[in-house]
């Protein structure tokens, strides 16, 4: 089956995946490996590289050719057992797994790169018991291949089908001539802010990536991820993040970061920081310029927005009510100065002229009136 393309990982895995990974390769792809048991578990063997000019007590093989040229080495299979051992060998490209551990493809998915470029003079051996045999191959690079880091492995397995036997390998490193240009990027960025039922609290936040090799030599990449917002409101980082495995020209490895601590800021920007990390043959590690991408997104503290929101209705409710009874207090006291004035209006002085002052007065001119009639 053909290898994945994208691997996924949370930050707290990379740690346990990259010492996954380094017992793997001594393990598995390592000078030496440990004995497999093959079919009928009576039988077991080791591999190495064979002592030439490229030295001896190799722990794998590495290879810097030019297109067109070749390379002549050998494989060394020893039979631990006591029983006949018939092996299949084959050569097959390498991948990193989803766990980050360096693989090689299965016998029967097809390689293009240096699987399908080693070629050893037989498909399979018998080898008998507590003797070696010496498995040759060439590996031929084609006039086209284009420069840079190329991974892949010899492999054996036990050749009857069915049989309960594993692999053993030993990989191969080549590095074709020619300009050699790693890079690295961050792609896909994103920010999730969780946010905190704490109104003045701080909450969490999540940031994911892909790295993805986009040049042409073999990368592992350190990490580290921050946090800013608006006028310093924000300053938070993650916590130790592993390296990642060394991921192969074209491959891509996902990452989830969790960063505590963050002030919900409103608008907070993440920033994923990657330093390449260049493996020679030697093993020798050469750090690379840092490869930085940001992104933002919300940090909105809802919690503290909701408590706003609450007393600012109370506020409102309590100020429709101070104007309701204002007005009701301006309401009655009207209704008092109008009865005052009514009052004022209907009082003894006009009551004596408009009553008994009128009587007294038509009584008086009566009086005169009839005292002039008199006199007459």
């Amino acid at each position: 089956m053909r290898p994945p393309r994208t691997r996924t990982t949370t930050a707290t895995a990379l740690a346990r995946s990259a010492v996954v990974a380094l017992l793997a390769v001594l393990a598995f792809l390592a000078t030496g490996a440990g004995p497999a048991v093959a079919a009928g578990g009576d039988a077991s063997w080791t591999i190495s590289t064979a002592s030439n000019d490229f030295g001896s007590d190799r722990q794998n093989y590495s290879y810097t050719v030019n297109p067109g040229g070749h390379v002549d080495d050998a494989l060394v299979v020893v039979n631990h057992g006591t029983a006949p051992l018939h092996l299949a060998v084959y050569a097959a490209d390498a991948f990193t797994d989803e766990a980050g551990r360096l693989d090689l493809v299965a016998q029967d998915a097809k390689s293009t790169r240096v699987g399908a470029w080693v070629r050893t003079d037989r498909s399979g051996i018998t080898v008998q018991p507590g003797r070696s045999t010496e498995v040759p191959f060439t590996l031929t690079v084609p006039q086209d291949a284009a420069p840079g880091d190329y991974m892949g492995g010899v492999v054996t397995s036990p050749a009857e089908a069915g049989s309960a036997g594993g692999r053993l390998g030993i990989r191969i490193r080549l590095r074709v001539g020619g300009a050699l240009e790693p890079k690295l990027s961050v792609q896909d960025l994103r920010l999730r802010y969780s946010g905190t039922a704490n109104p003045f609290g701080k909450g969490d936040a999540t940031v994911t990536y892909t790295i993805h090799n986009t040049g042409n030599a073999i990368l592992a990449a350190r990490q580290s991820v921050s946090l800013s917002g608006p006028f310093g409101l924000v300053d938070a980082r993650a916590g130790h993040i592993g390296d990642s495995p060394a991921l192969l020209p074209g491959e891509t490895w996902k990452v989830t970061v969790p960063v505590h601590g963050v002030a919900p800021a409103l608008r907070a920007t993440a920033t994923a920081a990657l330093v390449p990390l260049l493996t020679d043959a030697s093993g020798s590690v050469a750090p690379l310029a840092t490869v930085k991408t940001a992104t933002s997104a919300w940090a909105v503290p809802w919690t503290l927005l909701l408590c706003l929101v609450v007393l600012c209705g109370m506020a409102a409710a309590g100020s429709v009510t101070w104007s309701r009874r204002r007005r009701r207090r301006r309401a009655k006291g009207s209704t008092a100065e109008a009865s005052a004035e009514a009052e004022s209006d209907h009082g003894p002085g006009r009551d004596a002229e408009d009553a008994p002052g009128h009587v007294g007065a038509f009584d008086h001119d009566a009086e005169t009136g009839a005292r002039a009639r008199g006199t007459l």
